[in-house]
């Protein structure tokens, strides 16, 4: 059976919620020890889409396998041309090709959008990730040694960034 990327709907937290809360538990990928709920999983979907940035799943054989969207880079006016990304599969389903699926139309929303940049923050050592991105194009632009930590240890930052347009110049 084929993947189906979709739009999520508030109903979908229920099911974004083991995903998302088995990165915090067993991963680096999410940089923070505290689990969410369903409620907090619905207002981070209702904070993204109430500034007009994507929340996608994907769909195998008719259940929420993964999720993705994007999100401010920096809170600062000039940074509103760059986004960051965000993409988790469900473990049992890592490299089904659900994680290039979803960046690809994480990618396609951001064109759409104007975006210029996008900016994945990937900790070093997920080398699955880093893999991932630069399948789509993404390659490293800075490597932060030590600027967060999690279960007990010093975790390193890989910064990748893709382009989204071919604009020379800033827009006015």
């Amino acid at each position: 059976m084929s993947n189906r990327i979709r739009e999520a709907t508030p109903a979908d937290a229920t099911a974004i919620l083991p995903i998302y809360n088995h990165a915090v538990r067993e991963t680096t990928s999410v940089w923070t020890e505290a689990e969410s709920d369903v409620d907090g999983r619905r207002e981070w979907l209702e904070a993204r889409r109430a500034l007009g940035y994507p929340v996608l799943v994907a769909e195998h054989e008719g259940a929420i396998a993964g999720f993705a969207s994007f999100g401010d880079f920096r809170p600062w006016p000039g940074y509103r041309h760059t986004v960051e990304n965000s993409v988790y599969v469900a473990p049992a389903l890592h490299r089904r090709g659900l994680g290039r699926e979803l960046m690809e139309a994480l990618i396609a929303r951001a064109q759409h959008l104007g975006k210029h940049a996008m900016i994945a923050g990937i900790e070093a050592s997920n080398t699955a990730s880093l893999r991932l991105h630069a399948s789509v194009g993404f390659v490293e632009v800075a490597r932060m040694p030590q600027v967060g930590c999690k279960f007990g240890r010093w975790l390193d930052l890989v910064l990748m960034q893709r382009r989204l347009d071919g604009a020379a110049a800033p827009p006015e």
